[in-house]
């Protein structure tokens, strides 16, 4: 049980980390050097620079396969990000990709420590 609640704060963390795309592609829409792109890469760096400290603490908890399969949720992540925050459109084949995408993390999850 303990397993699947640090799969969870993962899951969170990788939640986090997706949140530094949005910062970033807002960057890239600021006048380069301009006082509000210096803010928003700040903020990316800060928020890599956390993701990098909380990704380490995750890898103590939990297999690296494991831990690394989930990374993979980022990409459902960027697309729910996409919708709600820029207003760009799903198409099938993201639909197809995120599915895809979640049964893969699920199959190494469930499948971790089957093999021997």
């Amino acid at each position: 049980m303990k397993k699947y609640k640090y799969i969870l704060e993962l899951h969170v963390l990788l939640a986090i980390y997706s949140v530094s795309g949005i910062a970033s592609k807002y960057a890239a829409q600021q006048e380069f050097l301009s006082v509000r792109f210096c803010l928003l890469y700040g903020i990316v760096v800060l928020m890599l620079f956390l993701y990098a400290l909380f990704w380490q603490q995750m890898i103590k908890k939990l297999p690296l396969i494991t831990a690394y399969a989930n990374k993979a949720v980022t990409v459902v992540w960027g697309i729910v990000w996409g919708v709600l925050i820029f207003d760009e459109q799903i198409s099938l084949g993201k639909i197809i990709g995120a599915g895809v995408t979640i049964a893969g993390v699920y199959i190494v999850v469930a499948g971790e420590g089957q093999i021997t």
